[in-house]
């Protein structure tokens, strides 16, 4: 019998051919069988075209490497249409043939996809349904400069006044800034010591910055204040305001460095999945008077409801003028501090903590008005804590940052301390905004305390003692204030006169501000067991 020439099978070998000489064997061999032999083989043949079927309908335009540009479109199992005089359809054995010629191939197709093209593959979390949400944006290009698209008005170039070209020539601009930093660090660090002095070059880098500052409060002339207050008029609340002129070119540069390294820390969280544009995605609250742009994203359950408390639960234990602590145990009000940490979580990074609010009592200020206690901020700490933690999370609402409540939370932490006579300290690790507070009161408090006392020996220990303060957090702020030296193996404290006096200003500028904690004011009992 004449060798027949099978017609390649999608997903076959390279070659696309198959020698069929066992085949034509067989096919005399078996040539007696009987009909029902022959029906079990032509069942099996039907299961193995299905499996080819499927395999040839998820690649419907694929061919074998050995195919021509004109070869003939394949048929549902993965075959070209034979003509008669190379198959003869109605002959059983000759489609035993045929189904015994695809298994291998089939089989082999499975092991073997080097033929096939490569697809373009997008990131899963790239959805091309969305759109930027700042009118006229076509949402190409990212503020880092890093990324073809992006979502958000975090990472839109025409929100921020820039143009997708412009934001790549900044972002290769940063990245040669940061080797040529990385060089100097590497060079540094060989000759570094415990105590280094200042370089040569740092300290003419510092008069340079310190040149560049000098005008950032001159303000705006006429015609740029023109400019600023068409392009509000303008674009209102859908575009950045101008920053240009408004300070030193340095410290502009410094901002919309930050600006871009918050964008691609933002960027990496939504392509990991923990930022989604999903329904519960909460970008905006109404508080009150206020509507507030949410930071980051809190696993809200799919129902919740407006709050209609006029003023949280539990005891007022301080009141002066419009300005109340609430002391709320989690125990009792289980569902008002689990709504307090998820609140807590559009604003707080790293809060991991939602639900199990149980072993933790919340301080919530609150200032009130004719309707009601308004949310200032709180903070929480464990009803037990072994190492005396006073702060476990704090938050201040972004509509009062900046006013001084964050620094009153904190000495109201340090206050309660004082009265459970303990030495206390936040939770770590702090957050970003947390550390900068944390070390603005600790400089302060030490600054104080330097400026009221009269002995002559100064004891880490009893200002420990005196201000609650952790003696850790004491000393890590002294040397911050380079206040704290070595010297013939004893650790000295330095008054630092010039520090005290840039104190005494500013404490003299600030007038009697009401953004203190009075501790007469405070009415409460350290709280016994659980």
């Amino acid at each position: 019998m004449p060798r027949r020439r099978q017609r390649p099978v999608a997903g076959s070998g390279s070659d696309g051919t198959e020698d069929s000489d066992s085949s034509a064997d067989r096919e005399q061999t078996n040539s007696s069988e009987s009909d029902g032999n022959a029906a079990a083989k032509r069942q099996r043949l039907t299961r193995a075209s299905m499996r080819l079927s499927q395999s040839s309908q998820d690649t419907p335009d694929l061919k074998a490497a050995g195919d021509h540009d004109e070869s003939p479109p394949l048929t549902p199992t993965g075959n070209a249409p034979s003509s008669e005089s190379e198959l003869d359809v109605s002959s059983p054995n000759a489609s035993l043939d045929e189904g015994q010629a695809k298994d291998p191939a089939g089989r082999e197709s499975d092991k073997d996809l080097s033929h096939r093209p490569k697809r373009r593959r997008c990131h899963e979390t790239y959805n091309f349904n969305m759109k930027c949400p700042t009118p006229g944006c076509n949402s190409l290009g990212h503020l880092t400069g890093k990324h073809e698209r992006h979502f958000a008005v975090s990472g839109c170039p025409l929100y921020h006044n820039l143009s997708a070209d412009e934001c790549k020539v900044k972002a290769n601009s940063r990245e040669k800034q940061e080797e040529e930093m990385k060089g100097r660090e590497e060079g540094n660090s060989r000759h570094a010591t415990r105590h280094q002095t200042p370089t040569t070059k740092q300290s003419r880098y510092k008069e340079q910055v310190a040149e560049m500052r000098k005008g950032r409060n001159s303000g705006l002339q006429k015609e740029q204040k023109e400019k600023h207050v068409e392009h509000r008029q303008t674009h209102g609340n859908t575009r950045e305001p101008l920053l240009e002129n408004i300070t030193s070119e340095y410290d502009l540069e410094l901002f919309r460095k930050a600006q871009a390294q918050a964008s691609e820390d933002l960027e990496k969280l939504r392509i990991q999945g923990q930022i989604t544009e999903g329904s519960n995605m909460i970008k905006t609250i109404l508080f009150g008077r206020y509507e507030l742009d949410t930071w980051y994203h809190s696993p809200y359950p799919e129902e919740y409801a407006k709050c209609v408390w006029k003023h949280p639960p539990g005891d007022e234990v301080y009141r002066k003028g419009s300005i109340s602590v609430f002391e709320v145990d989690g125990k009792k009000n289980k569902i008002y501090c689990q709504n307090l940490c998820l609140l807590a979580k559009l604003f707080l990074d790293h809060k991991t903590l939602y639900y199990d609010v149980e072993p933790f009592l919340f301080y919530v200020m609150t200032e009130a008005d004719n309707t009601g206690c308004h949310l200032v901020g709180y903070f929480s700490k464990e009803k037990n804590s072994f190492l005396n933690y006073n702060v476990s999370c704090i938050l201040t609402m972004p509509q009062y940052m900046r006013q001084g409540f964050g620094k009153m939370l904190i000495d109201f932490s340090y206050l309660l301390s004082k009265v459970e006579e303990k030495v206390g300290s936040p939770e770590r690790p702090l957050s970003d905004l947390g550390l900068i507070s944390y070390r603005s009161y600790w400089k302060e408090v030490l600054l104080r305390y330097m400026c009221n006392f009269q002995g002559k020996e100064i004891s880490i220990k009893e200002i420990s003692q005196e201000t609650a303060v952790n003696p850790v957090d004491i000393v890590s702020t002294l040397q911050s204030l380079q206040m704290l030296k070595y010297w013939k193996g004893k650790h000295l404290v330095l008054k630092r006169q010039d520090l005290i006096d840039e104190w005494k200003a500013k404490e003299t500028k600030r007038g009697n501000s009401n953004k203190t904690i009075d501790p007469s004011s405070l009415k409460w009992t350290p709280p016994k067991g659980t």
